[in-house]
């Protein structure tokens, strides 16, 4: 199997880290187990270790300080078929902390590979959880008060059914990766490694004396027998398939073509109280109506009741994995907030792409196609204004037409909300 390593995003770590051994090990295994990048899922976090995303031709995943475990649970719960591996230093490790824990005792088939420095290299040598008291660290005397983290004995202690404590400059390191990633249940293996651009600069630390270290303390080199039990997901697909289904959600009736057959990127851009939301789940409804895939993701400010409000809109005609706009076909653009929250997305746009905005408005400059709604003109609340777009884009059969409009609308609302929003669609279509 030829190597998964990203050749135009090489290694950036420092001279000497253990880091880059242990990417190198990392690719062995890789090879070793025959594993195709479309295989793997690798998330990281915060700090040198949560580079590792970058220098791996795999899926990826980066997120949060401390919280890569909880996004590898959920890719690997809606995923099983892919190895799923995190990477975390011991940064990282203090503050996940819970979450490390309740993935000991949940058991799922994910590996966890800590790259514990002693440090938190990146940001300027302070302490981590694993610091030892007598070193000399970047945050003064607080490592003096605590005891470092044993993560290996907490690991085991948590129900952790696989753990390795391990030195980066060991020459098995790659089987002892392949033998984590392999096994059956949530695995862990703690790598010993040098700092050079921190660490070793105040405290003599060599991949000798971390062997010394690693030898007297108790073996971790495994499976732990007394932990070993049913993984997670196996499990919990067992019980969930003894129970009385669950009554699936209503459908969508697939009655009209799509009006294109790709990918197609739809962007709302408003403020709160302008139905945005809604209005962008009305569009995906119509895209269904047509067969088409549809995902919706929104973004707004943490008090409901003021500041932008923005829906993210994917239809394609093949399943969508990646949610994330890129190259959006259509802007729909209502309040100033939303513009000037997404303002640096204008200048990427294409000549192909149009912009729906409210009269009024001020836009960034763009080589998109720009078509002007009056809404004072129609006589239109600003809460009807998301909708009345939404109608001038089913009337320029952007996205979906009509007919697909009124089957969502059909489908979203009843009684008087329905009568509310077919008579702010057919004025916009019947306006000239």
């Amino acid at each position: 199997m030829t190597s998964l390593l990203n050749t135009s995003r090489p290694p950036v770590f420092c001279p000497g880290c253990a880091h880059e051994r242990i990417t190198l090990a990392l690719d062995k295994t890789f090879q070793s187990m025959n594993i195709a990048g479309h295989e793997v899922a690798l998330v990281s976090d915060i700090g040198c270790s949560g580079l590792f995303d970058t220098f791996f031709n795999t899926h990826a995943f980066h997120g949060l300080h401390g919280r890569a475990l909880t996004y590898a649970a959920g890719i690997k719960m809606s995923r099983p078929d892919l190895h799923v591996i995190v990477t975390m230093g011991d940064g990282g490790l203090g503050i996940g902390g819970a979450h490390l824990l309740s993935a000991c005792r949940r058991n799922l088939n994910m590996t966890l590979l800590i790259l514990n420095n002693f440090n938190f290299g990146m940001t300027g040598g302070q302490f981590s959880a694993t610091t030892p008291p007598d070193a000399s660290v970047g945050s003064g005397f607080l490592n003096q008060l605590e005891r470092p983290l044993d993560v290996c004995q907490v690991a085991s202690a948590a129900g952790a059914a696989f753990v390795v404590r391990a030195s980066a400059y060991q020459k098995d390191l790659a089987e002892v990766l392949e033998q984590a990633i392999r096994f059956d249940g949530f695995s862990i293996v703690d790598m010993w490694g040098v700092c050079p651009g921190r660490y070793t600069k105040k405290n003599k630390i060599t991949p000798a004396s971390i062997g010394e270290s690693l030898a007297a303390l108790p073996p971790m080199t495994g499976v732990v027998e007394s932990n070993v039990r049913q993984e997670y997901g196996a499990h919990y697909r067992d019980v969930a398939s003894g129970l009385k289904p669950v009554r699936p959600p209503k459908g969508v009736a697939v009655n009209f073509q799509p009006l294109f057959n790709d990918r197609r990127e739809v962007i709302l851009l408003g403020s709160a109280g302008q139905r945005i939301i809604t209005a962008g789940e009305i569009v995906c409804l119509a895209g269904m109506s047509a067969g088409l895939n549809a995902t919706q993701k929104n973004e707004y400010n943490i008090t409901v009741l003021r500041g932008p409000s923005i829906s993210d809109l994917v239809l394609s005609s093949d399943p969508i994995g990646y949610t994330g706009i890129e190259n959006p076909s259509v802007i729909v653009a209502i309040a100033q907030e939303g513009i000037d929250r997404r303002k640096g997305l204008f200048a990427k746009l294409g000549q192909n792409a149009q912009i729906l905005v409210a009269k009024g408005l001020v836009l960034p400059v763009s080589q998109a196609q720009v078509h002007e709604i009056d809404m004072k003109a129609l006589g239109l609340k600003s809460q009807d204004w998301a909708m009345a777009a939404v109608s001038v884009l089913a009337k320029m059969k952007r996205i979906m037409n009509e007919d697909m409009l009124k089957q969502a609308l059909e489908y979203r609302f009843k009684g008087a909300a329905l009568e509310s929003s077919l008579a702010v669609m057919n004025r916009c279509l019947t306006a000239s």
